[in-house]
């Protein structure tokens, strides 16, 4: 019998091409599966759900964490809306923050990124040398540098006063202040900047050759061919970076002496939110803030998502 013969009589037994369905796994399997997946499970709901639920409940509590929560309903949210004037001067710094240091960091890291795709001796020193500001960045010693640097006669206050420019230190102007810590979100560039330059090099090379036979400049080309190969890689860095700095922290503790100040001028949300918790030892407050902080940047991701489809081109996207 020939080989051929042989194949055509297995086939149907094995199921292969007949339409006949598939096994499903037996039970053992499926306990193996649960087995390797409890610990994720489990760290999930210790670690993540679990607290979230519990903040829920304390969110609608009196709570000081040395004695048992009292239920006061929506009292806590009533306070933080319209008795709580710290409360507001918090949300209107962060979203200064965010506005002003997520484009700026964006754009500076598309430019490296596009300084970095072209071809140059040393280019993985280079590479190397601006991502490590982003491995740096959001460490205590960091922001420690950063404040001496900013404060008044330090080397910045000094190189400005050497031009004619006094400003008495950075950190001690209120209308100075919170771009330190613009700045210090802007030296950790390099996380984004490498997402761009990954995103620089799945770009079609035949694009670019097809726009220099037109006679496209590299202006035409950047916003005909790059910009739109490169928004959903945008589109991605943006979404991290707003989440991000809704979130920051250490750079306004460290820098601001954790007191937001001067004249709550660096009082970022997240900042308030841990003297509530844990100098006020207002705990049940805190976990209102932290829904609102979870409500907002939901929102914003929300409408980031529903946005891109006027201005996020994908690949094979006729529209």
């Amino acid at each position: 019998m020939s080989a051929t013969a042989v194949a055509k009589r297995r086939a149907p037994a094995a199921g292969l091409g007949t339409g006949a369905p598939t096994r499903r796994p037996t039970k053992g399997y499926q306990n193996a599966a649960w087995v390797f997946l409890s610990p994720w499970i489990m760290g999930a709901a210790l670690l993540t759900v679990g607290p979230m639920m519990a903040s829920l409940v304390l969110s609608f509590t009196n709570y000081d964490m040395f004695g048992a929560p009292t239920f006061i309903g929506f009292a806590n949210y009533e306070r933080m809306f319209f008795e709580d004037p710290r409360f507001w001067r918090s949300v209107g710094v962060t979203l200064n923050y965010v506005l002003v240091a997520v484009p700026i960091k964006l754009a500076l890291a598309l430019c490296i990124a596009l300084l970095l795709n072209r071809p140059r001796r040393g280019q993985g020193f280079y590479r190397s040398a601006f991502y490590l500001p982003s491995l740096l960045g959001g460490s205590v010693a960091v922001a420690l540098v950063w404040r001496a640097l900013f404060s008044r006669e330090g080397a910045v206050d000094e190189m400005l006063s050497g031009v004619g420019v006094n400003l008495g230190g950075w950190i001690s102007n209120p209308s100075m202040s919170l771009y330190v810590l613009v700045t210090l979100a802007v030296w950790q560039f390099g996380a984004p900047m490498v997402i761009f330059l990954a995103g620089l090099k799945q770009v079609p090379a035949e694009l670019y050759d097809a726009a220099s036979v037109d006679g496209a400049g590299r202006w035409r080309t950047f916003w005909s061919v790059t910009w739109p190969m490169l928004s959903p890689v945008l589109f991605f860095n943006l979404v991290l970076e707003m989440i991000g700095a809704f979130q920051a922290f250490t750079g306004a503790y460290v820098v601001s002496g954790g007191r937001g100040g001067p004249i709550d001028s660096t009082l970022f949300f997240t900042l308030y939110l841990y003297d509530r918790a844990f100098t006020a030892m207002d705990m049940g407050y805190a976990s209102a803030m932290a829904w609102f902080l979870l409500i907002v940047i939901g929102a914003v991701t929300l409408l980031i998502f529903r946005s891109s489809t006027r201005w996020v081109h994908y690949t094979g996207d006729e529209s």
